[in-house]
């Protein structure tokens, strides 16, 4: 059996990396106090791998429901019938997988504990963990010319039980109020 403290600083970087990291991007030309509407870009969600296990209706809906609703309480309304938009808005969900070694060293002792401990020979210990990375970008477009303005990203570690279908809703609901906390530019 493993001592723990050899395995310890694996679970604190998987523990460190199960909240969304989050990261933004945009045109500091642009003056996005002008936009006020939105509507989506088509198609609205692009995923990457197509793979019928994470490109699904019920993970659209989850993931539009969560960005109309954090796009709203941000201050910008979807566009009325007739009215052009200022914003085209459109999302992707990429699902990687990654891989993480973390090599631990140890050391051996050999002897009696009533005279003296021998050193014995210094080894390491290299683990690999594979684990999957679910990233989910918005992308804001100008509508009149078409151009990419702004860019929120937000990653999180996926669980291998994905949970039930209102913790799926909830990971959506966090994970777009995380990335649109940063919108609009300050």
């Amino acid at each position: 059996m493993r001592p723990f403290w050899l395995i310890l600083p694996i679970f604190l970087l998987l523990t460190a990396c199960q909240s969304t990291q989050v990261h933004e991007d945009y045109d500091p030309t642009r003056n996005f106090a002008a936009y006020h509407t939105w509507t989506w870009k088509k198609p609205p969600v692009q995923f990457r791998p197509e793979d019928p296990r994470v490109q699904n209706g019920l993970t659209e809906q989850r993931i539009l429901g969560a960005v109309s609703q954090q796009l709203v309480l941000q201050g910008l309304n979807p566009v009325q019938q007739g009215q052009t938009p200022d914003l085209e808005v459109q999302v992707w969900f990429i699902v990687d997988e990654r891989t993480q070694q973390f090599t631990t060293p140890s050391m051996v002792a050999w002897g009696n504990p009533w005279y003296d401990y021998w050193d014995g020979p210094l080894y390491t210990e290299t683990q690999t963990i594979q684990y999957q990375v679910g990233t989910l970008q918005l992308d804001f477009y100008d509508a009149k010319d078409g151009k990419l303005v702004w860019r929120g990203t937000g990653e999180h570690i996926l669980r291998s039980n994905p949970g039930t279908p209102e913790e799926r809703t909830e990971m959506f609901r966090e994970t777009v109020a995380k990335i649109l906390a940063q919108y609009p530019p300050q």
